[in-house]
């Protein structure tokens, strides 16, 4: 995902003219052509996440279309208060990047773990969330958010599904169980575990990349008695607006994602999926416990 977005992003600096790019250092390697190319439109402001943001805010003040980049933890936990002030008070829009998911540098400790990002855009107005869970699905969601001029946050992963999923934002199902059983909603690059983990089990799967705004629509076409929610990042994170979507309709919740107590532990991003509960083992233990 991070290759196809370097990719995709120096494209579209030398396509459109309105697009800027602002770092932090991470990936500015990868950026150094096109930073050759567009020196005024390309700035790299070293180890400075809140600098970060401010520039991009102040390049949307004048026209311009900037994508912010970084690390998750970096480019929404540190600078939380960059993007409400910046960009949110100024009523200003930017294209927030990052990379690392909830534990993909899991290698380098806590300080790279952001499972808490979404949740916290959820508390600034008016957000587009993409979570893409594949490759392939990360150009048209860029491309598409640099021509608009919204406040969008791409959140890349380096954990992705086999197979790229959803032409829009809407859900789509992509496992049909009989009418009224219990709808799982997998966003972004939890759909392959979930996948692996309905085996035998009469549910419907519906998968989005796009979990703000939520197609609410869409869950009440689906929705039967129970819903089960498998998120990547915090556990409970879209329960609200599941919640909303189904206040007129007598349902049962289930919440899946990362948990909040702080496993002080390395490992793989493969062995924090495990320890949370989001591989295919741990999902199925959940999914039987709850349907029963």
């Amino acid at each position: 995902m991070r290759t196809r977005f370097i990719a995709t992003t120096s494209d579209l600096l030398d396509q459109d003219p309105r697009t800027a790019l602002v770092l932090a250092d991470i990936s500015s390697a990868s950026f150094a052509p096109a930073a050759t190319r567009h020196p005024d439109r390309v700035r790299n402001l070293g180890i400075r996440e809140q600098l970060m943001v401010g520039v991009a805010g102040g390049l949307a003040l004048t026209g311009l279309r900037p994508i912010a980049h970084s690390y998750a933890t970096f480019a929404v936990d540190r600078v939380y208060e960059q993007l409400k002030l910046d960009l949110d008070h100024q009523g200003v829009g930017a294209v927030l990047v990052s990379v690392g998911a909830s534990y993909d540098g899991s290698e380098y400790g806590y300080t790279h773990f952001s499972p808490g990002d979404v949740a916290l855009l959820d508390t600034l107005t008016d957000w587009t969330v993409h979570v893409p869970g594949h490759p392939d699905e990360v150009e048209r969601l860029l491309r598409a958010a640099v021509a608009r001029d919204d406040r969008t946050y791409l959140r890349l992963s380096a954990q992705p599904n086999h197979l790229p999923r959803a032409e829009d934002g809407r859900l789509q199902v992509v496992h049909r169980g009989s009418a009224g059983v219990p709808v799982v909603v997998a966003v972004g690059p939890v759909l392959s575990p979930v996948l692996h983990a309905i085996g035998g089990l009469d549910v419907t799967v519906a998968y989005t990349h796009t979990p703000r705004p939520f197609d609410a629509a869409g869950l009440r076409a689906l929705a039967g008695r129970d819903v089960v929610l498998v998120e990547p990042y915090l556990a409970g994170t879209s329960s609200r607006v599941v919640a909303e979507a189904l206040t007129d309709l007598p349902h049962r919740l289930l919440a899946l994602g990362v948990g909040r107590a702080d496993l002080r532990r390395y490992g793989s991003p493969g062995d924090h999926a495990k320890w949370h509960g989001l591989d295919p083992a741990g999902l199925r233990r959940s999914l039987v416990r709850f349907l029963r």
